[in-house]
């Protein structure tokens, strides 16, 4: 669930003016607005949580926090008012201290115990400033300071106030007064070079410096891409640089590596991934990133940890390491120097081992937890994570299962116990799951030492209960006003102690100007109630403002206390007159906030064909499609699988016309395709001779032979005596039934047979039944799955000569490229290969002259 903190900047400088005449203040509304619309095209964002804060005073500061919905997030987005001074560093410290409450409750940080990357709230921080001196009551600051004194128990553990799963990213409003004339440059966004730049590239993030709406737009675009579920770590080089590689591909011992020089790739502070589990929702993981430091009994404290752990590599190419059944962690690395270098290398089957110094008891450097390693299609880099020292364990635990049968002698057990003595404390407990789960025996014993003091568990426990209490204290002081400043209280000498409202005069003086009568006390305001109608069962009559409860008649009374007892006490959810209106006149303060009610709908189910392209948010528009990154044709927009034709023994080089292949026609490469999905067909299943066979409703094949047969039983026009005869409109046949099956699925088309002409159909019905058919076409393709049997239905209805038919089999296969059916458009061109009418010709002639031999 991302948390995603807008930090915006309510300065009295924030009042100043664009060239379009609005203020910076409402340039950043209109840009958080617009990035939550950005935002919700993905389905992921059901799950995000918005917060607000400001530049006032905290607790003040925090307008919406984790207890508030969306609607009083945007509800105090547009109350938003710029005034005060530019304190960046405090706002700062009060939006990661609200980040911060939970995580020392829920243990996510898991202090002395290693860092767990699947342990995580990844957490967007965006803030829209204009990038202004920062002021403070003690005058102007040159630098960002964050206070270092914080309210929130335990914040001493770490360095920072920040934690390695929160990003920064700043849009910093440089728009200009007045128009320029100069025309705008395109390309990448600049970083700024306020202050709070250094701060955003720390905490992994990145400034914007915005010059034109253009600009704006393309950061939003770009800081949406960015809301991904991941932690940022350093990694440094250690040891000598690798040897280069030669134009052959072998190392070349002989170049010089240039290792006292510094590159880029040495150091670099990235993201890697940490992708949520498919079937849970939820990442999961096995091993954690070692600490910088070895748990002691002796320790009265712990060290302060770095948001971001240190993880060294070494240039040593090594062999990958991985056995049966042992669970490892995998983490793809955000695109850096260090991936492109490692890529550059194209190395697959070497890694490089990954290390945290002082993590080891014995050791400086530490053993190795894991290793970098190119991926087999040099795309990416991965960081795999695996057990402490595994170099060492993965040996033994092979020999364990494959030497001595899970029966393991006293010298395997010596071995095993000094790799256990090299292992940190909190490495035992995943140790002991991981061997549960290969089904080892049990090597570890279940009194777990987790390595820390008695005084440090106790102290952990106590900062939680502080934590507790903090946390409820903060929150109940969200939404909550600034007190306003008292001014000087002034005596009233007039005497009497009476208002000037009870003056005589002054009251004259007030019906003189309004020109209206005062009213009487003893009346009562009609205004009061303005908008409060008693209804009344006769429909002629129009609605009363009742004031005595005599003037309803007798026979309405308890209809007209019913439905009154119902207003006041909102029992039910539909009154007639006056709820049913209320559905459908939403405020416009309420107008699009589609985030509620995504939270009321129940979690997708998963797609029954995997096959199928994946469904996107169609809020608004079911025709929407994904175009991100796609710069193709719009005739093959829906082609997202290998292109990679093959052709049938014996098939011309082009099959098809050219008037085909315009109408988007799709060959597939059905191997390939589902190797793609992860689906390992069967022996057999395609080999190099053999032609492709075409997918049926389940995925699985249809042998051409069958295909063909339906095909011609739809088209077999002239063997069956289904002619249109020039002149006139009957439709002369009888349907009979053909299908073709395959396994407990079938596709079923129809062809004719010749009955007495008994129906005369006129060309105004044709046209009727032609419409019809086309309006449930369209209705047929939209649908999900693979029942086609109801599209070949409609199709031997459609009326007219045999042009007319093929052009609707034709806008069948557009309407099913518009919603990427492959599977259907396969159908489709066969179809429409036989009803060809020159090809339809060439089969008479065929049979013709088999007849007459």
């Amino acid at each position: 669930m991302p948390i995603l903190l807008f930090l915006i900047d309510t300065s009295a400088s924030m009042n100043q003016r664009t060239d379009l005449g609005t203020s910076y203040l409402d340039t950043a509304k209109g840009a958080v607005e617009l990035f939550l619309k950005l935002r919700a095209r993905d389905p992921a964002s059901r799950g995000d949580r918005y917060m607000l804060v400001t530049y006032d005073e905290p607790p003040y500061c925090i307008k919406a926090g984790w207890k508030e919905n969306h609607a009083t997030f945007m509800s105090e987005l547009k109350n938003l008012q710029a005034s005060g001074l530019t304190t960046l560093g405090q706002a700062l410290r009060s939006s990661f201290d609200l980040l911060n409450l939970n995580r020392l409750i829920s243990g996510i940080d898991n202090y002395g115990q290693g860092r767990n990357p699947f342990f995580l709230e990844p957490s967007i921080l965006i803030t829209i400033t204009d990038g202004n001196k920062l002021t403070s009551t003690a005058g102007i600051q040159e630098e960002l300071h964050l206070p270092l004194n914080s309210p929130l128990p335990g914040s001493e553990l770490t360095q920072e106030p920040f934690r390695w799963d929160q990003r920064l990213f700043a849009l910093v409003l440089r728009l200009p007064g007045l128009a320029s004339t100069e025309p705008e440059q395109l390309g990448s966004v600049p970083t700024d070079e306020s202050a709070i730049t250094q701060m955003c590239e720390v905490t992994g993030g990145r400034s914007y410096c915005v010059r034109t709406q253009r600009m704006l737009n393309q950061c939003l675009e770009s800081l949406v891409q960015k809301v991904q579920s991941g932690v940022v770590i350093n990694f440094e080089k250690t040891g000598p640089d690798p040897l280069l590689i030669g134009e052959d591909g072998l190392m070349d011992s002989f170049k010089p590596s240039n290792s006292s020089a510094a590159q880029p790739w040495h150091s670099c502070h990235k993201l890697i991934y940490v992708r949520p589990n498919s079937k849970s929702g939820v990442p999961v993981g096995h091993w954690p990133i070692p600490e910088s430091f070895w748990p002691d009994q002796n320790l009265p404290s712990l060290p302060p940890r770095t948001s971001h752990p240190v993880v060294k590599f070494s240039c040593i190419d090594c062999e990958p390491m991985v056995i049966d059944k042992l669970p490892f962690d995998k983490y793809e690395l955000e695109p850096s120097p260090l991936t492109q270098y490692i890529l550059e290398r194209k190395s697959p089957h070497t890694c490089w081992q990954v290390f945290v110094t002082s993590s080891g008891k014995y050791n400086e450097l530490g053993y190795p937890f894991g290793y970098l390693k190119a991926s087999t299609t040099l795309t990416c880099v991965n960081l795999f994570v695996m057990p402490y020292n595994y170099p060492v364990l993965l040996p033994l635990l092979d020999d364990l299962f494959k030497v001595h049968k899970l029966k393991p002698n006293l010298k395997w057990r010596q071995a095993f116990d000094s790799y256990l003595k090299t292992l940190p404390p909190y490495y035992l407990l995943p140790l002991k799951k991981a061997l549960r789960m290969m089904g080892a025996p049990n090597l570890i014993s279940d009194n777990l030492d987790c390595g820390l003091s008695y005084s440090v568990i106790s102290y952990l426990k106590k900062l939680s209960q502080q934590t507790k209490i903090e946390s409820e204290r903060i929150l109940a002081s969200v939404g909550k006003k600034p007190p306003q400043e008292i001014g000087i209280k002034v005596k009233n000498h007039s005497g009497g102690g009476l208002s000037l409202t009870h003056s005589k005069n002054f009251r004259k003086l007030l019906k003189k100007i309004t020109g209206e009568t005062s009213p009487r006390l003893t009346e009562l305001n009609t205004k009061e109630f303005a908008g409060f109608q008693v209804g009344f069962l006769n429909k002629d009559l129009k609605p009363q403002t009742y004031r005595n409860a005599y003037d309803v008649s007798r026979r309405g009374l308890l209809d007209q206390l019913t439905r009154m007892r119902s207003n006041l006490l909102k029992t039910h959810k539909f009154i007639v007159g006056q709820d049913e209106d209320s559905l459908h006149s939403v405020p416009v303060a309420q107008m699009g906030n589609y985030q509620e009610y995504l939270k009321t709908l129940a979690s997708p189910l998963r797609e029954i064909d995997p096959d199928q392209p994946k469904r996107l948010h169609t809020f608004g528009n079911p025709f929407k499609q994904d175009k991100k990154g796609m710069m193709i044709d719009e005739a093959d927009e829906f082609v997202t699988g290998p292109q990679n034709k093959v052709k049938r023994p014996g098939e011309p080089n082009s099959p098809l016309s050219s008037k085909r292949r315009r109408n988007a026609t799709v060959t597939h490469d059905v191997h390939e395709e589902k190797m793609e999905n992860g689906q390992i067909p069967p022996d057999g299943f395609l080999s190099k001779s053999a032609a492709p066979e075409f997918m049926n409703m389940t995925g699985d094949g249809i042998p051409s032979n069958q295909l063909d047969s339906l095909s011609d039983d739809f088209t077999s026009l002239r063997k069956d005596d289904l002619i249109n005869k020039p002149g006139s409109n009957a439709l002369v046949g009888r349907i009979k039934n053909c299908s073709v099956s395959a396994d407990d699925q079938k596709v079923s088309v129809s062809s004719f047979e010749t009955v007495p002409n008994t129906l005369q159909i006129t060309p105004a019905m044709a046209q009727g039944i032609n419409a019809d058919i086309k309006h449930q076409l369209m209705k047929e393709v939209r649908k999900f799955g693979r029942k086609y049997e109801r599209i070949f239905i409609l199709l031997e209805g459609v009326q007219g000569p045999l042009a007319v038919k093929k052009q609707f089999v034709e806008f069948t296969i557009k309407e099913a490229a518009r919603f990427k059916r492959r599977v259907l458009i396969q159908y489709l061109e066969k179809v429409l290969e036989k009803i060809d009418p020159y090809h339809l010709l060439n089969n008479v002639n065929h049979v013709n002259s088999r007849s007459s031999c």
